[in-house]
């Protein structure tokens, strides 16, 4: 019999973010410092590595397995770890996230191997402040391979992570953009993850309800019951099929539903975001490298290392000193 991750609090562990690089070929602000300082090659898990540990969760009864970064479609040869892990049986659902530059490329294949869903970063629809928001990210490129993804298939989701004063007036014309692609949009908090010299996170800081407030001027939203087992409350349109949802750390904790591990490209097991509980799998990886036991045991024992919330703060002050990019989307 299949076995379960449940933590201390009784909560299930049905889907796992598995980072496959910490680099990227964008610098967003609130994602990364613009100088960074990348992880030696040896301390980067390698792509056996990482599709073993998807083996691994999925034994364990993981539903989900999202592949972040960085950006994974700068890693080396991500197709055929894409293959890999697609094949894995038990597996239900299956996607990436990225920041869409390279999916004129690599759609057609990632969907080929199994891949079903896309996450893509989307902050803006001016190409001068997108370029400022990502430093080096080009809108027509994005824009391409959102349209490359699909028409291939992918059910995607626009993520857009909402600056007050840099992005929140352009809200409803994401949402519209979303609607006349017939896509999906989220709508993020940022998070007091790594410091950032590009501003002052109390001043950016735009919680979930006046972006929603901000679309209801234009577009009422009806509350739904739909989970995609990731943190995001969605509500639907009455004329369109493209949903909007809120991810809320701040302004709506969702910590007591919080179904999700983490594992950093070199291998720590993240049991929270907000905290720094975690595991070296990579050591355990390393030392037993031809046996998958020993690496599903020490996951269920971390799982008594989950904390029942993280507690994010809006004054500026950071709590987590590393980068998302460290962590994966």
């Amino acid at each position: 019999m299949m076995e379960t991750l449940v933590d201390d609090f009784g909560r299930r562990i049905r889907y796992v973010r598995l980072s496959v690089t910490d680099r990227c070929d964008f610098r967003c602000v609130y994602c990364m410092s613009e100088e960074m300082t990348f992880l030696p090659r040896d301390e980067v898990l390698s792509l056996e590595e990482i599709a073993l540990l998807a083996r691994a969760f999925v034994e364990l009864g993981v539903e989900k397995i999202r592949l972040t970064g960085g950006e994974p479609l700068v890693r080396r040869d991500i197709g055929t770890l894409v293959e890999e892990i697609g094949a894995l049986e038990g597996l239900k659902d299956f996607s990436m996230t990225t920041n869409g530059s390279g999916l004129v490329k690599h759609a057609a294949r990632l969907k080929a191997a199994g891949m079903s869903r896309l996450n893509i970063s989307l902050d803006s629809l001016d190409p001068e402040r997108f370029k400022a928001l990502t430093r080096t990210g080009e809108l027509a490129k994005v824009i391409a391979g959102i349209r490359a993804a699909r028409d291939e298939g992918f059910r995607i989701k626009l993520n857009a992570v909402v600056l007050k004063g840099r992005n929140d007036h352009e809200v409803v014309e994401l949402v519209e953009f979303a609607r006349q692609e017939g896509l999906d949009i989220s709508f993020i908090e940022e998070m007091p993850l790594g410091e950032v010299s590009d501003h002052g996170r109390e001043e950016t800081f735009c919680s979930s309800d006046d972006v929603q407030a901000r679309i209801e001027e234009r577009y009422p939203l009806i509350p739904t019951l739909e989970d995609s087992l990731g943190p995001a409350r969605y509500f639907r349109m009455a004329d369109s099929e493209s949903r909007v949802g809120f991810i809320s750390p701040h302004s709506h904790n969702f910590c007591s539903t919080c179904n999700r591990v983490r594992v950093t490209v070199e291998g720590r097991l993240l049991l929270c975001l907000g905290n720094e509980h975690s595991l070296d799998l990579r050591e355990i990886m390393r030392r037993y490298p031809d046996d998958i036991e020993p690496l599903k045991a020490a996951i269920i024992d971390a799982m008594h290392l989950k904390p029942e919330r993280h507690h994010f703060t809006t004054n500026g002050d950071v709590q987590i000193v590393r980068f998302m990019n460290m962590t994966g989307g």
